[in-house]
Parts: structure tokens; sequence; C-alpha cells
């Protein structure tokens, strides 16, 4: 007998199967969250009654979030959120063919008022992952903890690069009270 998913809570889009080694580290980090998600191709240009299609029955499949990553003139996040109501986390893709990925940076960023898109960083999808893992954890207390697990292992990898250098002998003479 086949495992039997629950609904996605969260979708993953991006203009084409080139962007996957980019948009990989968002799956990533929702597979650690345990966070039911579905990734798929949704091209704005080449495919624009798909898109329509996704944005439009998104809510009513389940999904809370929608991480759209998109190079080049990027217009995925942005045409995703004129016609879903719910949140949509822009990823730029920097694109073999872009201004070192300024042109999708720009393009996500700068949304006309009423159309927002929350944007990360250049091919930063992980960031787009614990974002929309951040959001879903407003209504879900268990979520919530595996989070503050997540930033609490963050920080105790850092004090354990302050203490490696402490010991390889580096002056530093900050420490926190």
């Amino acid at each position: 007998m086949a495992e039997q998913r629950m609904k996605p809570l969260v979708g993953i889009i991006m203009g084409s199967d080139s962007d996957l080694p980019v948009m990989k580290p968002a799956a990533d980090i929702l597979r650690d969250f345990e966070i039911e998600f579905e990734l798929t191709v949704v091209s704005a240009h080449r495919t624009p009654l798909r898109m329509v299609d996704y944005a439009k029955s998104a809510k009513e499949r389940g999904l809370k979030v929608i991480i759209a990553g998109a190079g080049g003139a990027a217009h995925l996040p942005g045409m995703v959120a004129a016609i879903t109501p719910l949140p949509v986390i822009g990823v730029p893709v920097k694109s073999s063919n872009s201004i070192d990925g300024w042109d999708s940076i720009l393009s996500i960023l700068q949304m006309p008022n009423g159309v927002p898109v929350a944007t990360v960083a250049l091919n930063a999808s992980k960031n787009a992952g614990i974002l929309a893992a951040k959001m879903i954890a407003l209504s879900d207390e268990q979520l919530s903890g595996k989070i503050t697990a997540f930033m609490q292992t963050q920080e105790k990898a850092v004090q354990e690069k302050i203490k490696l250098l402490s010991d390889e002998g580096w002056p530093n003479s900050f420490d926190v009270k």
C-alpha cells in the first residue's frame, strides 16, 4: 500500500527546472521542520494559464504560503501574489544570462503598492523556507518549538566557533554578559 501524504502547506514553484538547485534548500528545510510541501515548475511567461490556475487554486488546495523562485525578469512571484490571497515569498535566482542577479532581485523587490511579495536574498531559498515555516508556526505551537530549537542550534554553532577562535589564540575582549 502506498504511503499517504498529508496535504501540502507550502507550494514551492520556480520558473524553470534549471532553478531546482537554487530552490532545493527550501524543500530541505521544510522537510527538516516536517512541513508538507509541493514543488513544481510554473512559468509566468511560458505557461501563464498554468500560473493563474496554480495561484487561484492554492488556498482551496490547503496551501498556506507560496515560495516562488525566478530569475531574469522574475515576474513569477509578483504575478502569483497578484492572484492569490496567500503570502508569497520571492526568491531571486541568479540565472546564467542575468546581470549578477540584480534584474531578478529588483524585479521581485520592487512590487507596486497593494501587491506585496516578501523577498529574500539572491539564491536564498533556505531563508524562504524558514520564513514560510515561521508564518505557519503562528498557529502551530509544535512547529514554533521546532523553530526555537533550530535557532538555538544556530546560536550554539556560533558560540562553538567563538571558542575555537579563542582556543587558537585570536584576541577577543568582547563577551556577552
